[in-house]
């Protein structure tokens, strides 16, 4: 049995409580095993971050340990815990295994994970002992509870009556020479994996495929368990627990949802673990491998003690359910706004919605989040009707659709100056209207005017737009004092339109850049994309824009179309017969481009050179090697000078393996010398490519 839990970092009368909730639930439905996400005692996965580095966060995990094992409710059903455990002075990252309120395995994770946004080597040491067992010396309270001193602390696995169990955690099934190899040479026939695997766009694929292939190779059933919710930071962890038997899926929890505990059950036969792994060539290489320790336990997984049972079947296998990123961006980020949201304590959101598409993106998002919070509602779900009276203060309020609530806790302003048209704000009004936000429709010329006549009175200098033939520092200098003036009043309004409306609380402003704009640095140091958080900071523009036409039929918002057809622009400079500002012509790039750009950069880990040889492999039947080298020079000079902005990045939704958060995800500096001595080599390359195309 698997268990997906909502738990909060540092939270631990809440993680204890949720972590008894499924054991509880577990036991009713017959589970003989119950396997628990990483480290889910003070927050499944590495939400605590340094608090790791804190003992005080290793003996409040283990007290909460002790209270859950020794609860009478949870008794005569084995159970698998994550906790952090301090062995010889060294923290590690482990999972306990323990039955009738005694521990019977400590088992440290072998391989740590230290790439993406995971430092896990900053906080526990690897254990980079295969099969070797140590004594731990509980500390002394703990040993004077569960009247027990001691208990093996190592890579062990446990003998049952009736089958064997190996552990698995997290990082390790990535691993090239996963454990569970050698477990099922060893006659492991149960695996179970508990993770802390944060939700990023098509990742799930990835789990779902290591799995199956690990038990359609070995043999075995396996268990996987994973966290679900936000950690209180940037990640979202989107549970999908399964349980696989040779291959086949038996069992998968769901991806996204507002439950906090959620339990996945299957029953299986061991017989075919045993049928499908009748090869010789299992049975020769299990002979020359070298065994694992085995603790043996009076404790059956499959009887459960009693006569065999007709009616007793084992689960046939499912269809796995797998979301398309549009369904993963209209859900995760929402899901991450209900939980930030309601632990929080804010009275809502606020967004300032520009009637483009970035902001649109950002506004159906937290419509999608009302219409999953009211989904549950109507379902029954009392924690999340519970939760929503709190955030309205009305403990009679009950949600009569997403709009109703959307009034309730969303907040929008179209905030425009003398270049804004008229078309972008209509469709920020009449969006607003749609899904139910309270909406302000205002102009902020009088503050951005008020702002360029102080300069002119201490400066006796006017600036002008390049369209009214000022330079480029003039023009860029006024576009920006129009988008730093929103940031200001739109905290202003976020503290004060709760009580406008004569609510209490103030709002958490969202930001709506998106990756691709932060990755070029095609966004002004502390305007409005200055924000509390931002749900789609990880996320393309072109993925953006498959969610809106996704979301057009999805949930039912034709005006959508609309800003899926608008020229993005940032409506910062005048507009005259020969000129419109738009996005793409700023930047000198298109959406398309800097998303490859990004992928290349980051998850290929490109510098200029080697991203101009791949991309005269994937252009070069278009464009010539000069305007190749070109592109990948504008990129790398923008990405360079802009840098520094990542330092003050608004926290995002973690959702592309090319994110540029400075602060968590992309570790670069942030004051560049140039890129010549790169350039030089890539104009060598160029002249070298034309040479070849003459002589061809």
């Amino acid at each position: 049995m698997e268990r997906q839990l909502n738990q909060w970092a540092m939270d631990f009368e809440g993680n204890c409580d949720r972590i008894l909730k499924s054991i509880i639930v577990a036991k009713a439905q017959g589970a003989a095993l119950r396997v628990g996400p990483e480290l889910e005692v003070t927050k499944s996965g590495y939400g605590c971050e340094d608090h790791f580095l804190e003992s005080d966060t290793f003996l409040h995990s283990m007290e909460i340990l002790t209270k859950i094992i020794r609860d009478t409710r949870v008794q005569d059903i084995l159970l698998d815990i994550g906790v952090p455990v301090m062995h010889k002075s060294a923290r590690y990252n482990c999972r306990v295994v323990a039955l009738n309120g005694k521990i019977l395995l400590i088992r440290p994770k072998l391989w740590l994970c230290d790439d993406g946004n995971f430092r896990e080597s900053r906080w526990f040491t690897p254990w980079l002992q295969p099969r070797k067992v140590e004594t731990h010396y509980l500390p002394s309270a703990i040993a004077k509870e569960l009247n027990q001193e001691s208990v093996p602390f190592g890579d062990a696995i446990i003998g049952c009556k009736d089958t064997v169990i190996g552990i698995e955690t997290c990082e390790e099934l990535f691993t090239p020479q996963s454990p569970h190899i050698d477990m099922s040479l060893n006659g492991v026939e149960i695996f179970i994996n508990a993770s802390g695997s944060h939700h990023e766009l098509r990742k799930l694929n990835t789990r779902v495929r290591l799995i199956q292939n690990a038990t359609m190779k070995c043999g075995g059933v396996y268990l996987y368990s994973n966290q679900r919710g936000c950690d209180g930071g940037r990640l979202y962890y989107d549970g999908s627990a399964m349980i696989f038997a040779n291959g086949e899926l038996l069992g998968q929890g769901s991806q996204f949802s507002l439950h906090d505990v959620e339990v996945v059950t299957a029953t299986v036969d061991m017989d075919i673990v045993r049928s499908y792994r009748y090869l010789p060539s299992h049975g020769l290489q299990s002979r020359f491998h070298e065994g694992y320790q085995r603790i043996q336990i009076d404790y059956s997984l499959c009887d459960r003690g009693n006569d065999y049972n007709p009616h007793w079947k084992p689960t046939f296998p499912i269809e796995l359910h797998l979301h398309t990123p549009e369904e993963e961006i209209a859900f995760g980020p929402a899901c991450w706004l209900w939980d930030y949201l309601r632990r929080s304590g804010a009275a809502g959101y606020f967004l300032p919605l520009s009637g483009g598409l970035d902001s649109c993106s950002t506004a159906v998002i937290v419509h999608s989040m009302c219409r999953i919070v009211c989904e549950a509602v109507k379902n029954n779900d009392d924690h999340v009707l519970s939760d929503v009276r709190r955030l309205v203060k009305d403990e009679k309020y009950t949600p009569k659709d997403p709009k109703d609530l959307a009034n309730h806790l969303f907040y929008t302003t179209f905030m425009g100056t003398e270049h804004s048209s008229k078309e972008t704000r209509s469709r920020a009004k009449r969006l607003a209207d749609i899904i139910g936000s309270y909406h302000v429709d205002m102009s902020i010329d009088t503050v951005v005017n008020s702002v360029v006549k102080l300069f002119i009175l201490v400066t006796n200098r006017t600036p002008r737009f390049r369209s009214q033939g000022g330079s480029n520092a003039e023009n860029l200098a006024l576009q920006n004092i129009q988008a730093r003036s929103r940031m200001l009043i739109g905290y202003l309004l976020a503290q004060l339109l709760p009580w406008v409306r004569g609510k209490a609380g103030s709002l958490l402003v969202l930001g709506s850049s998106n990756v691709d704009e932060c990755l070029r640095g095609y966004l002004t140091k502390y305007d409005c994309s200055s924000a509390d958080i931002n749900p789609i900071g990880g996320i393309s523009k072109l993925d953006l824009k498959s969610f809106l036409a996704s979301a057009k039929q999805q949930f039912d918002l034709p005006i959508l179309q609309e800003f899926l057809d608008a020229t993005p622009t940032a409506e910062l400079e005048p507009s005259t017969e020969n000129y419109t500002q738009s996005d793409e012509v700023d930047m000198g790039m298109t959406y398309a481009e800097l998303s490859l750009f990004g992928r290349l950069r980051k998850v290929s880990k490109c510098g200029p050179y080697s991203m101009f040889i791949h991309l005269m492999h994937i252009w070069g039947n278009e464009l010539s090697p000069t305007d190749i080298a070109a592109k990948v020079k504008r990129f790398f000079h923008y990405y360079g000078i802009n840098r520094h902005k990542m330092t003050t990045l608004t926290p995002s939704y973690h959702a592309e393996s090319y994110g540029v958060d400075d602060n968590r995800y992309d570790l670069r500096q942030f004051l560049y010398p140039g890129w010549n001595w790169q350039n030089k080599k890539i104009d060598t390359l160029v002249t070298k490519f034309e040479d070849y195309d003459r002589l061809d």
